[in-house]
């Protein structure tokens, strides 16, 4: 065949699109989807008219002014009534009209010859004509072939037309390049794509932003990466491609900037996005407004999304519709969220029935969920079988389980491993448990490591342990020589309040300290009184010395009788001397002997002194 001239060429409608090989959605330039062709699947692009001459041909001239040229021997009015047709639907029309304008020499109509075998079936025959056209320079015909090699598996060949296409400037031939090149793991993709994005092919954007977003998210990335990809982002969006809508909505939330996230995820959700769907019920749920987010979570969990149906049994969960909510965690299991297993689990321990959750349990953790293996291991070892309980402790805390891990700890400082207990509290402490941290800062406390101890207690503290903010504020009240007198704007002050305002009984007695030496009486008593009213033997006997001062002795007697009877040596010295000094030498006598039993040593003693006199007076 003679070389083809330069002859009008078909306006191209995208109709014709591949799918990615991979698997993944693929979406065209104007906003249709299409999914990878079969052997009978209208599959190929159309080449494209130049001119202004295509223009009017598509507008001014009707089909029965091409097809009376056609007829009359016109190949340009041949190629584009083909064209027409073919895109009708009416391969048996087009056929003829077609093979007459390739005999021509019209390269679109190679081209869409080409499409019109594929389409039947006849791929080898199609793939022959594409190469004519390729040849003859058009970029369409070499997109066409490069997807034929590829969907062979002949990827040089695919790669050669591909680029022959992308080359000469054709957007989906620089798409289903970089799509090639992405499988690959070759970076010459992310050019590729650009070029399509650039050119308006809203998936190609798409995978341009997943891939900056990727390298601003590793080591050494920056933000202008992740400016850039939230751009691609916009654009796919804007040119409604759902699950670029989803990304820039979970970009926007992450940022704080939920309105904006919302609209985002309503018009993907609109779009038939599941995720979007979900995250906008979540959304939705955080702003108050429950009754629409369980009917976006509804939509989601009837597209098959198991975390949507996961909501929706924890919405119902927590209005004691256990029933309805068991059906949604069953539905979300059903889509292959194991997460409704472990809630269902949750859902039967609630109700008491510890069996039916500890099969549910079982079923979660066989299919790797951490949660529900370390909620498994507590219920075995509740009932006293540790040996059981142990490898799923394990495994929760090989999965990530930072409850697990200190769990574990636990257990085996029960049997007296101590070493081992230390281990795993370490591992949780690392990944940021509270309680472990303050288990390990112990640890150093006893070893003499202060400086490690302070990093743990400082990382408990901060993570809500009262426990922690008072051994981390008894820390630096011993470096700094156990000070009596302290501003309140002093670090140990502070952590002794933090831990006093949780309730720890030995923080408010210490602030109940500071205040007393500051001069401050009712504040001291009210932090006393705290400690006392808790069980703070020390805070009822501080608080009885601040009622004495204050001339209060019989409100202070009943409170060193209470520090007395839970334990308190000074407190029963206290109650001697006051019954001594009222005359009642019996009951002076009994708590003499009290205070002698409880000490400490100079307590003890002094009260072995007031029982001897108080005994002379009374065998006097």
């Amino acid at each position: 065949m003679a070389l083809m001239g330069d002859k009008a060429r078909l306006l191209e409608t995208g109709r014709f699109v591949h799918a990615p090989d991979d698997g993944r959605e693929s979406e065209m330039a104007d906003g249709r989807d299409t999914a990878l062709p079969g052997p009978r699947d209208a599959g190929m692009p159309m080449d494209a008219i130049e001119a202004d001459a295509a223009a009017e041909a598509s507008e001014a001239v009707s089909e029965i002014n091409h097809r009376r040229a056609a007829d009359a021997g016109d190949t340009g009015a041949m190629s584009v009534l083909g064209a027409l047709l073919l895109r009708r639907g009416d391969l048996d029309g087009a056929e003829p009209y077609l093979r007459s304008a390739t005999a021509a020499g019209d390269r679109a109509a190679a081209n869409n010859l080409g499409v019109l075998l594929h389409q039947r079936g006849y791929g080898d025959e199609a793939a022959g004509w594409w190469r004519i056209a390729a040849v003859a320079g058009s970029a369409a015909a070499a997109h066409a072939l490069g997807r034929h090699y590829r969907e062979r598996g002949d990827e040089p060949a695919a790669e050669y037309w591909l680029r022959q296409s992308a080359e000469s400037g054709h957007c989906l031939g620089a798409y289903a390049l970089a799509d090639l090149l992405e499988h690959r793991g070759d970076v010459g993709a992310e050019r590729w794509f650009r070029a399509a994005a650039e050119r308006g092919h809203r998936e190609a954007a798409y995978r341009l932003a997943r891939l900056l977003d990727d390298r601003a998210k590793a080591p050494g990335g920056d933000g202008a990466l992740e400016a850039e990809a939230e751009q691609w982002y916009r654009q796919a969006a804007a040119r409604g491609h759902r699950r670029a809508a989803l990304h820039l909505g979970t970009l926007l939330e992450e940022r704080g900037e939920s309105q904006e996230a919302g609209r985002w995820y309503l018009s993907a959700a609109k779009g038939g996005e599941a995720r979007a769907a979900c995250a906008l019920g979540f959304l939705l749920r955080d702003a108050g407004d429950e009754e629409s987010a369980a009917e976006w979570w509804r939509r989601a969990a009837q597209d098959g999304d198991g975390n949507a149906a996961n909501a929706l049994g924890a919405l119902h969960a927590d209005r004691g519709e256990t029933q309805t909510a068991e059906r949604w965690y069953r539905a979300a299991l059903d889509a292959g969220d194991v997460n409704g297993a472990y809630n269902i689990g949750l859902l039967c321990a609630e109700q008491g029935r510890a069996g039916r959750g500890e099969q549910w349990y079982r079923r979660a953790a066989y299919a790797g969920h951490r949660e529900a293996a370390n909620a498994l291991a507590i219920m075995l070892l509740q009932r006293g079988d540790s040996a059981g309980a142990e490898p799923w402790f394990s495994k929760a805390a090989e999965a990530g389980s930072v409850d697990a891990a200190f769990n574990l700890g636990i257990l085996y400082a029960e049997r007296g491993a101590d070493r081992m207990a230390h281990e795993w509290y370490e591992r949780a402490a690392a990944a940021g448990h509270t309680e472990a941290a303050l288990q390990v800062a112990i640890v150093q406390l006893r070893d003499g490591d202060t400086s490690g101890a302070e990093r743990n207690l400082r990382c408990a503290a901060e993570g809500g342990s009262a426990e922690a903010a008072f051994r981390l504020a008894d820390l630096l009240d011993r470096r700094d020589g156990g000070a009596v007198e302290r501003r309140q704007d002093d670090e140990c002050t502070r952590w002794y309040e933090h831990a006093a305002r949780q309730g720890h009984r030995r923080a408010q007695v210490r602030v109940g300290m500071f205040a007393a030496a500051r001069g401050d009486v009712v504040e001291a008593a009210r932090w006393y009184r705290a400690a006392a009213e808790a069980g703070s033997r020390n805070g009822a006997f501080n608080l009885g010395l601040l009622l004495a001062r204050e001339g209060s002795l019989p409100e202070a007697a009943l409170w060193w009788t209470r520090a007395a009877e839970d334990g308190h040596g000074r407190a029963a010295l206290r109650l001697a001397l006051l019954a001594a000094r009222r005359g009642a030498l019996a009951e002076g006598h009994q708590w003499c002997r009290r205070a002698v039993e409880l000490g400490p040593p100079e307590v003890a003693e002094r009260a072995a002194r007031l029982r001897e006199a108080l005994q002379e007076e009374l065998t006097a």
